[in-house]
């Protein structure tokens, strides 16, 4: 799935890196098992926003069902930390995480422009 983050803004801002993801019960939620692993298997560019451009970073989940160890865990969805940002956002997206947090099942690559 792409993760998008538009500048509302009024001027520039620069986005640089990766988004904090975790898989939660709610928007306040503490986060369920691992948080997303980084992949940099890309260059991690600055992405200047000019006010309404966007950023996009690639979310991928694996399933958890394919993980014997797994402790399923239901989750409503994503808690997302933007680069560099205290405050967090949430998308309504039910999954199922494994409550063991040595068992990965999300990863993120680092923001580029659109």
């Amino acid at each position: 799935m792409k993760l998008i983050l538009t500048n509302a803004g009024a001027e520039p801002c620069l986005l640089t890196g990766f988004a904090e993801v975790s898989l939660t019960a709610g928007p306040s939620g503490v986060p369920i098992g691992a948080a997303a692993t980084r992949d940099y298997s890309t260059p991690v560019p600055e992405v200047l926003l000019a006010p309404g451009q966007a950023g996009t970073a690639t979310l991928q989940y694996s399933q958890a069902g394919n993980y014997p160890d797994c402790t399923r865990t239901p989750a409503a969805g994503f808690r997302i930390y933007p680069p560099e940002d205290t405050a967090s956002l949430f998308i309504v997206e039910p999954r199922d995480a494994c409550a063991n947090p040595s068992i990965a099942l999300l990863t993120v690559d680092a923001f580029q422009a659109k």
